[in-house]
């Protein structure tokens, strides 16, 4: 089987293409440093001819809310008409767990935005929220910072493992598609404050986290549960602390 992984060398990308390839798919690693580009379109059909199955894992390379829109809306119109003259007949995308909740960023609206083109197209699809990834919590903690201060809410949080993101995506491409959304999310929450205060004392990080139920999560004012997935949710099996124990192994 042939599958197409948009944004095949980023973080989740290259993890993904790594495990279909380890069970025997042909799989093209697609982004504009192996010349295929969906932004502008190019190498876009070579890349997708005889492909079965696509998932989309690509992000914007700026987070500024006019070129973050231009991207999301671009690609993917760029990706899914591809798609659709190549006969793909599954159409993967990874998106963010409560993108609705939080519409007043830029980033959550041309997240939208590409769900909107994807529901609205001819191929069958599946939309994959996922929960913010373990390796992110590290700049979670930058965007917060104010000198030796790093302001968050309480807001809770239920992060994963990028492995596991990778783990589930591959199960899913490889499945029927469902025409809607599948969330994905770690096994445990946990306030956002308090967990970015632990993994800072597990990385020597001493900067204080000072709690805060107004501070802006990447300009978006949190409720208790706007980055939480609901009850249907598919949980990864890797928790916090077998994270931060690998993380703490020597090299």
């Amino acid at each position: 089987m042939k599958i197409v992984v948009m944004g095949g060398s980023g973080l989740i990308g290259s993890k993904l293409v790594a495990r279909l390839e380890r069970d025997g798919h042909s799989v093209v690693a697609a982004s504009p440093r192996t010349g295929v580009d969906a932004l502008t379109g190019e190498g876009l059909g070579r890349a997708l001819a005889g492909a079965e199955i696509v998932v989309d894992v690509a992000n914007s390379p700026s987070f500024a809310d006019a070129a973050v829109l231009d991207f999301f809306e671009r690609s993917s119109r760029n990706l899914l008409a591809a798609g659709a003259e190549a006969g793909v007949r599954h159409h993967v995308a990874l998106s963010v767990v409560g993108t609705e909740r939080l519409l007043a960023s830029g980033y959550f609206r041309a997240k939208m935005a590409q769900e909107t083109l994807i529901r609205a197209g001819s191929i069958p699809f599946t939309i994959v929220r996922a929960t913010q990834f373990f390796e992110f919590l590290g700049g979670i903690a930058e965007s917060s910072a104010e000198g030796r201060t790093v302001r968050l809410t309480l807001a809770r949080i239920q992060p994963m493992l990028s492995d596991d993101v990778a783990a589930a995506l591959a199960e899913i491409a490889l499945g029927p598609p469902v025409d809607g959304m599948v969330e994905i999310a770690g096994p445990e929450a946990f306030p956002l404050d308090a967990l970015v205060r632990r993994v800072l004392v597990a990385a020597g990080d001493e900067r204080e986290v000072v709690t805060d139920p107004k501070a802006p999560y990447f300009g978006v004012v949190l409720e208790e549960r706007s980055l939480l997935p609901g009850p249907e949710a598919r949980l990864a099996p890797t928790g916090i602390d077998a994270w931060l124990n690998r993380a703490r192994r020597p090299s």
